[in-house]
């Protein structure tokens, strides 16, 4: 059993460090799955942001390793050039401060 969490950690790992800007959340950007995770897709496209998103709800071992990865227990998790930055609360909070759109280099 600890292979199969070393093998999604590492898999998350690459995904983070791979991407930009990638968001771990429940749905896709075309169809979120919930309010949060909408939320979340709406701020980054009202910035523009070029973003990968990864549906936790079609891999259960990345829905439970994200959470262990980050030490963060909800979802949506939005990672920025492999650093954490938070869920939809957050997001929000640092897209009304205008930290988020410094942090992804967007226009808005």
């Amino acid at each position: 059993m600890s292979d199969a969490q070393g093998d999604g950690k590492s898999r998350i790992a690459d995904i983070v460090h791979k991407n930009d800007v990638v968001l771990f959340m429940k749905g896709t950007a075309l169809f979120p799955q919930c309010g949060f995770s909408s939320r979340a897709i709406s701020i980054l496209d009202h910035l523009g942001a070029t973003y990968e998103t990864v549906d936790v709800l079609q891999d259960p071992e990345v829905r439970q390793g994200i959470k262990e990865y980050s030490d963060w227990p909800t979802i949506p998790q939005l990672y920025v050039k492999g650093e954490f930055v938070g869920g939809s609360d957050i997001m929000m909070e640092m897209f009304e401060s205008g930290e988020l759109q410094q942090l992804i280099g967007a226009e808005a």
